[in-house]
């Protein structure tokens, strides 16, 4: 049965949902025939007007039919207009758009008052009527992948933008030696120069794979980060630990070794975008801030810091709420102007301080959904909440850092939000593992709850 089932043509039918998730997905089918139900094109024009995000998409993703679709006659849009591909000027694959079925149709399993239900029947329909062809719906609904299912249909996730499979896949940022690192290291040509300490060991001295900016850090005090790796040798850059632990940005130290070594990325003028992963309370946002705020007042490297996150689905037109665009985004962005506080609160006076800082430092909040088509020069850009990202959505928004700007990414992939979206296919996960080789990239994994005894203990025990 599974021989004939690998033989069998394949037509997969794409939901809406993965067309929002990435409006080119329908270029990712090779060679195979790929379905639009007419019902998913009537969706797709109720959303793609306003200014959010996904109206974006919506927008994008109706403009690549089209120019696929071209000039055909409708007959050829139904049964299948070759997708061209201008790169090898050849055609791989065709696109076609099913009609919705009559309305005195009888071969309804679900109701069609949901308009997934409308989709599957058609689906039923269409793989009872060709059975040389394997139809397959392609939806991030996992509710609608388990419906079609139940009526005998085929159904996956849309994983081309999936790089890992568990997200215990994903790189931590950092490399964990049990006893000494050196003990498992035959020969090492080390160089001092230049204010700094540099380890040249050959390629085999680490099984594990690597990448720049990686750090190692042993149960002996030993801390190095990846500076360079080919395939004959890796540079390790020694950074004392105790340097680690005592370097500061705005006054805040570091908690542990984690923390520590978050912040010798946060600051170094090398790198460029950088990836905070963790569990509320690990110290994500106010090292973030912390390191913005240093960077931007007393070494004038950025003339604003603009922090921006994923809103919920509700409140993506920000239209409800009064005020400017910063009011608007002031409740979303609440965890920024908490850590400022925090920053100041032992000052004599805080609230002194924390206006102080907003104006010296030029941070504006700005919503996601007016960030396409800027571009930001010499600017910090925090963007939280990066786990309710797609990978389409990260890309828009980090092509917008323009000359001297570095972006900083602050997630948990355990407080995903939106109902599309999991650890494996969120945005900041694409995002971490793509950037995993780039010089100027760097990504960590905080652990530890040090925001209160009572944080760490209901994040453990709850």
């Amino acid at each position: 049965m599974e021989d004939t089932q690998s033989l069998l043509k394949k037509a997969y039918v794409l939901d809406t949902n993965v067309l929002i998730h990435d409006p080119n997905s329908l270029l990712n089918f090779e060679e195979h025939r790929v379905i639009i139900p007419m019902t998913v094109l009537e969706e797709l024009d109720k959303l793609k007007s306003g200014k959010a995000s996904v109206s974006a998409d919506c927008r994008a993703a109706i403009r690549l039919i089209d120019s696929i679709l071209g000039e055909a006659e409708p007959t050829q849009i139904r049964q299948g207009v070759p997708i061209w591909r201008k790169i090898t000027r050849t055609h791989i694959g065709t696109l076609s758009v099913l009609m919705n079925a009559a309305e005195n149709s009888k071969s309804e399993y679900l109701s069609n008052e949901l308009n997934d239900n409308k989709i599957i029947n058609q689906l039923v329909t269409l793989q009872a009527a060709d059975r040389l062809t394997k139809v397959v719906l392609v939806t991030k609904d996992i509710n609608m992948r388990l419906k079609a299912r139940a009526c005998g249909l085929a159904s996956e996730d849309y994983q081309n933008d999936q790089l890992v499979s568990d997200i215990k896949q994903m790189s931590k940022g950092y490399l964990q030696v049990h006893g000494s690192f050196w003990d498992g290291v035959n020969r090492v040509d080390t160089r001092h120069g230049a204010g700094e300490t540099l380890h040249f060991l050959q390629r085999d001295a680490i099984q594990e794979p690597l990448f720049i900016n990686q750090f190692i850090v042993d149960e002996q005090g030993f801390v190095g980060r990846v500076r360079e790796i080919d395939q004959e040798k890796i540079v390790l850059l020694d950074i004392p630990r105790e340097q680690l632990m005592g370097q500061s940005a705005w006054g805040l130290a570091p908690r542990n070794i984690h923390q520590a070594m978050a912040l010798n990325l946060l600051l170094d003028p090398t790198v460029h975008l950088v990836s905070l992963t963790g569990p509320a309370g690990s110290g994500k946002t106010i090292l973030a801030l912390a390191a913005a705020i240093e960077m931007s007042i007393e070494d004038k490297r950025f003339n604003k810091i603009i922090a921006t996150r994923s809103t919920p689905p509700l409140a993506e037109e920000h239209g409800f709420l009064p005020g400017t665009e910063e009011e608007k985004m002031d409740p979303w962005l609440g965890a920024i102007s908490d850590n400022i506080e925090a920053l100041h609160i032992n000052d004599a006076s805080p609230q002194g301080s924390i206006e102080y800082v907003r104006e010296k430092a030029n941070i504006q909040f700005k919503a996601l959904n007016y960030i396409r088509g800027r571009s930001f020069q010499k600017a910090l850009i925090l963007i939280d909440e990066c786990q309710n990202l797609t990978p389409h959505q990260m890309k828009a928004i980090i092509t917008r850092a323009g000359e001297g700007s570095k972006v900083v990414c602050l997630g948990n992939l355990a407080q995903i939000d939106t109902p599309y979206l999991s650890p494996t296919s969120s945005g900041l996960t694409y995002m971490c593992e793509r950037f995993k080789g780039f010089r100027h990239g760097g990504h960590l994994q905080l652990h530890g709850i040090p925001r209160s005894v009572l944080a760490e203990y209901a994040e453990t025990n709850l």
